[in-house]
């Protein structure tokens, strides 16, 4: 190589697209090195900015188990498993797939940036961003409060429908921290996290599905009054302290029509096979029906408990059959869901698909109910194949005492229909 070619080497001799080209292709090599080096283990904040200038913070956690990053929310005692955490390059991606959902990040330095959207692209992406760190959800103003606002409230939900809902609110508050849930027919709000300053509250949940956030106020004579805010809308609500507050019993909101002792159905499983209740396997047992979805929070804290029970119980003379209504009904997708939820629960009974989450499509395809509210729904069969009992919504673990109630009330009817 002579001198003169060797000159044209050197940056004051090169074209300026090639000098341009080398300082990308060199800026890109040291990005990827400083984002291949990224450890996203530890305590997280997220924020979601759901409409303009509102935003609903939550926590999150990753962690290795298995060898493997998983995200752990973190919602008042609960820690929720999210999924395995999938980083290349300069992102970091979370299939949320309980949800059909994904949390889609860009590596910011120590901070996340990035997206809540749909696996199938469908929807509007929901900003979200993260930082490291922030041992706080809702960030205190210093504002000490008014005072101790725990207990039960009695609750309602305003629609502008004119239909409004009532419910019960259950709060504890530990100086400025506030936790609760808001317990309805249909179900429980789940795990609340927040804060309190002065009379103001803020709440917020997230496990992979739309984040929760519920901010109102209490008042020293007992009243509460708030409004719950989502992308679609704010419903408001108002209330007053009742250590008595309660809702319509839960055994009698769902029943049968007249004529009717059982329920008729043949739905198919995940690999075509039809199964009825009339079969052979479940005769002369006691067989529990719950009516569920896995894009149900609800009805992921119902499979949480019947998973596990029917595993210990089973060899009593007991089975159980998960109806599904999934949001779509090609064989893929029910596939997908179905096995998801068997896998992430332990799943060892039989699981159906029965239509979309429509109470239309659930009163169709089970002409015997009357009055289908809620999802999940649980039917209790007897040994004679005739229905003993129907249980509307769940109340989960967030309830407290209500949860242990359901428990101690559903394991004492089994135990008796054994005995039949």
């Amino acid at each position: 190589m002579n001198i003169k070619s060797l000159l044209f080497l050197l940056p004051a001799f090169m074209l300026p697209q090639i000098l341009q080209a080398q300082t990308q292709k060199k800026q890109s090599a040291t990005a990827h090195k400083l984002t291949t080096s990224f450890v996203p283990n530890g305590k997280w904040r997220g924020v979601f900015e759901i409409k303009p200038g509102i935003e609903v913070p939550f926590n999150f956690e990753i962690t290795k188990s298995d060898a493997k990053p998983h995200l752990i929310f973190l919602n008042g005692e609960e820690r929720f498993d999210g999924g395995i955490v999938k980083q290349t390059a300069d992102s970091i991606l979370v299939a949320l797939d309980q949800f059909d959902n994904e949390l889609a990040f860009k590596i910011a330095g120590d901070s996340l940036v990035g997206t809540l959207r749909k696996q199938d692209g469908s929807g509007k992406p929901l900003a979200v961003n993260a930082s490291r760190g922030n041992p706080y959800r809702f960030k205190p103003n210093g504002k000490n409060a008014a005072a101790d606002f725990s207990g039960k409230y009695d609750v309602t939900f305003k629609s502008s429908t004119g239909k409004d809902e009532n419910a019960v609110g259950l709060f504890k508050q530990n100086g400025n921290k506030l936790t609760g849930t808001f317990l309805r027919v249909t179900g429980d709000s789940r795990y609340l996290e927040g804060i309190v300053e002065g009379n103001d509250f803020y709440l917020s949940s997230f496990i992979g599905s739309s984040p929760s956030y519920y901010k109102g106020s209490f008042s020293t004579d007992g009243s509460i009054t708030g409004e719950t805010v989502s992308a679609r809308g704010n419903t408001p609500f108002t209330g007053k302290q009742n250590q008595n507050a309660a809702l319509p019993d839960a055994y009698k909101l769902t029943f049968l029509k007249d004529g009717y002792k059982t329920l008729d159905f043949s739905f198919p499983d995940v690999n075509g096979k039809k199964v009825s209740l009339s079969d052979e396997k479940f005769k002369n047992k006691v067989v529990i029906l719950t009516i569920t979805g896995t894009w149900c929070p609800n009805c992921v804290d119902e499979a949480s408990f019947i998973a596990p029970w029917y595993k210990e119980n089973r060899n009593r003379g007991i089975e159980v059959i998960g109806i599904h209504y999934e949001r779509q009904l090609d064989s893929a997708y029910v596939r997908k869901a179905l096995t998801r939820f068997r896998d992430k629960f332990d799943i060892q009974y039989d699981q159906v698909i029965a239509g979309t989450p429509d109470k239309k499509i659930v009163a169709e395809s089970l002409p015997a109910l009357n009055n289908f509210v809620s999802f999940p729904t649980t039917i209790i069969i007897n040994k004679k194949g005739e229905v003993a009992q129907i249980h509307t919504g769940y109340s989960g673990p967030a309830t407290g005492k209500y949860y242990t109630d359901f428990v101690k009330e559903f394991n004492t009817e089994i135990d008796a229909l054994l005995k039949e």
